[in-house]
């Protein structure tokens, strides 16, 4: 059950810490069962069928809060409909020096240059194997370590260890905080890589008897004439969907109160125009039928429609938590729920890129 006055006390306490200490204190409290989860029976009519999978709602953790699958089934008992664990490289490292996560209140922001900071390829996979026979939709986001000398040789490396385990894989070639990464969002690049993650995804599945399904996550901050290059690569490698966006490496629109001037991505609120745009244009590129995730500044039912109207398929949150905490994924799918009533609809697909147009043609 839960209690909003001891659940706005304990989250006004986190937002007195600094963000990467309350980031950790909320995980162990997720880890020791802390954080009630939610008690409401999911309605069907959220339910998104794609791949061999049924979410039972399309909302989802994104990557980046539980880097090295320590809570997801806590996650998943919150309300979201999937969870996604990550990024996680090979090798474990260290990330970034401290501080490296800053939140912008006024914004509503959060800027972040942990630089893929995990336990590496063994330590996720002893936690996933350890919840092997539970249910739940677990996605996992892969990398490349900071000094790898092959980059492509760590995703591909990443594909063969958790194939028999994963419920889908994000190919991460969008964070601002390796440095070059987004390099192989470049179309030669790209090609070598997608042909490479394809190629051991279909041999594993060869082998599994079994699709696991491969997205590609990319950032706000391409000119439409590469994210035309991207999504005709997708395309052509049969990659199973995009997920739109990372975080952006522009400062637009904020208010200049806070440390909005520190290195690193930004995410929250001031990321949703942008990265709404860029959904709408993939989706008008793409067409109808490639599965698209909306992920940047969604932090309530309204934001959350919209991007389902710009041509999402499923959805994924992280910064809004931060500053609403997590009575937030029951607020969206009860909100998500009243649209369709609203609108006399059976299944968000049928309000799906009811606005692609006019996202489109919005000014980035």
């Amino acid at each position: 059950m839960r209690l909003p006055l001891l659940e706005n006390a304990a989250l006004k306490g986190l937002q007195c810490l600094d963000a990467e200490t309350a980031h950790r204190l909320t995980v162990k409290a997720l880890k020791t069962g802390l954080v009630p989860g939610c008690a409401a029976a999911g309605d069907p009519k959220l339910a998104v069928k794609l791949w061999d999978l049924t979410f039972p709602n399309p909302l989802g953790m994104a990557a980046g809060f539980d880097k090295n699958g320590e809570v997801p089934d806590a996650l998943l008992k919150l309300g979201f409909g999937y969870t996604e664990v990550g990024s996680v490289t090979p090798r474990p490292q260290p990330g970034n020096p401290r501080p490296r996560v800053f939140r912008l209140p006024e914004d509503q922001g959060v800027i972040n240059r942990y630089g893929f900071n995990n336990d590496g390829h063994a330590a996720l996979r002893a936690r996933l194997d350890a919840r092997k026979r539970l249910a739940g939709i677990v996605g996992i986001n892969v990398g490349a370590n900071k000094d790898a000398e092959d980059r492509i040789a760590d995703y591909v490396a990443g594909i063969y260890q958790f194939a028999d385990i994963a419920s889908y894989f994000t190919v991460n070639i969008s964070s601002p905080n390796t440095p070059g990464l987004r390099d192989l969002q470049a179309r030669s690049a790209l090609a070598d890589l997608l042909t490479a993650v394809i190629s051991v995804r279909d041999e594993c599945t060869q082998k599994l008897g079994r699709h696991v399904p491969v997205l590609l996550k990319i950032a706000p901050d391409v000119a439409d004439e590469d994210l035309r290059d991207i999504v005709e690569e997708v395309l052509a490698k049969s990659v199973d969907g995009l997920i739109v966006s990372n975080t952006t490496i522009t400062r637009d629109g904020l208010s200049g109160r806070g440390p909005a001037d520190e290195a690193g991505g930004l995410s929250g609120r001031p990321l949703f125009r942008k990265s709404t745009i860029v959904l709408a244009r993939a989706r008008k590129l793409a067409g109808p039928d490639l599965p698209i995730v909306g992920v940047g500044g969604i932090d309530s039912a309204e934001t959350a429609w919209i991007k389902i109207t710009a041509g999402a398929d499923l959805l994924q949150l992280y910064s809004a938590l931060v500053f609403k905490g997590t009575a937030l994924v029951d607020e969206i799918l009860t909100g998500l729920s009243a649209k369709l009533r609203e609108n006399g609809l059976n299944t968000l697909r049928e309000a799906r890129d009811a606005n692609v147009e006019a996202w489109a043609s919005e000014t980035v």
